[in-house]
């Protein structure tokens, strides 16, 4: 099973064109879609979630036509928004039992196998009966997964799950993503690199609402090699560097900076040639040095 994205295209009410012709193929697995904030990823989740109508284009989840068929998606689809709210003086328990009775499971005995099965997987079992004003922001986003995979969606959506995570936090949600891959579609919306860069086996990067870069991450990361050049630079040296160079990214780095270059060669004697990582991927993307081969509709494929 895939979900197929075809010429999606999205221009709001006072003129925004957060869509512009988006396609893509997103195999099950983990699949990242990166890009800054702004770029048109919570439109197109949202989209995808059949929350709004695009202005123009067609997305099938297999067999079933998302935009003509939404409620038959509904029952299929597993969304965690960037922001979600939760009744904070109800136990984690009850809520998720009311949810599952929402979304079509009658018996109790059904319900109350679900939900321990699904406190369990998300490790918040010894947890249940607390309320959920009190759990810290990797728990809920954790109960938030929870009530996504009521029903064994086909088709996973997070948005920005990591946002604001402690690091710890963080370890922990992405080892849950990562199993959840295993059995269905998972889209992971970000604007960090790090989170595609552990879990997912294919990406895109999007920004200003077009598709910039289709990829396996670890391919396009390969065509780097030999193209980035590190070194570190007076502060006030930079604009020149900048104009002379293609500059992908800087770093503070005790008073100095950290420049890293995409170029063919060597920029100068003191650049040394670094492994490339997905950071450099994405950052030479966004500014236009990541060339392959043409590719339809204005896009990069790796």
């Amino acid at each position: 099973m895939e979900l197929q994205i075809r010429n999606v295209s999205k221009c709001y009410a006072n003129g925004v064109q957060a869509l512009h012709n988006v396609s893509l193929t997103i195999p099950a697995g983990m699949y990242g879609l990166l890009g800054p904030n702004g770029a048109g990823k919570s439109t197109l989740m949202r989209t995808l979630a059949t929350l709004q109508e695009p202005d123009a284009g067609q997305i099938l989840l297999g067999d079933l036509d998302v935009l003509r068929q939404p409620d038959a998606v509904r029952q299929t689809l597993g969304y965690l928004p960037q922001e979600f709210g939760v009744y904070p003086r109800a136990r984690a328990e009850d809520l998720l039992d009311y949810f599952a009775v929402l979304k079509g499971f009658p018996s109790r005995r059904a319900r109350q196998a679900v939900v321990e099965g699904l406190l369990r997987q998300t490790n918040l079992w010894d947890v249940r009966r607390q309320r959920l004003g009190g759990y810290s922001g990797g728990m809920r986003q954790r109960f938030g997964v929870a009530v996504a995979l009521l029903g064994n969606p086909r088709l996973l959506i997070v948005d920005e799950p990591t946002a604001g995570l402690d690091p710890a936090e963080r370890v922990r949600f992405l080892n849950l993503l990562s199993e959840l891959g295993e059995n269905s579609v998972v889209i992971l919306s970000t604007h960090i690199v790090e989170d595609v860069s552990e879990l997912c086996t294919n990406m895109a990067i999007i920004n200003q609402g077009r598709i910039l870069l289709e990829a396996e991450p670890q391919r396009a990361i390969d065509r780097l090699h030999g193209k980035i050049w590190r070194s570190v630079v007076d502060k006030s040296a930079l604009p020149a560097l900048e104009q002379a160079q293609a500059v992908i990214s800087t770093k503070l780095l005790g008073g100095r900076t950290v420049v890293r270059v995409y170029g063919e060669a060597a920029p100068g004697a003191d650049f040394e040639s670094v492994a490339p990582d997905l950071e450099d991927v994405y950052f030479t993307t966004m500014t236009g040095h990541y060339r392959l081969h043409p590719a339809p509709k204005g896009r990069e494929v790796a």
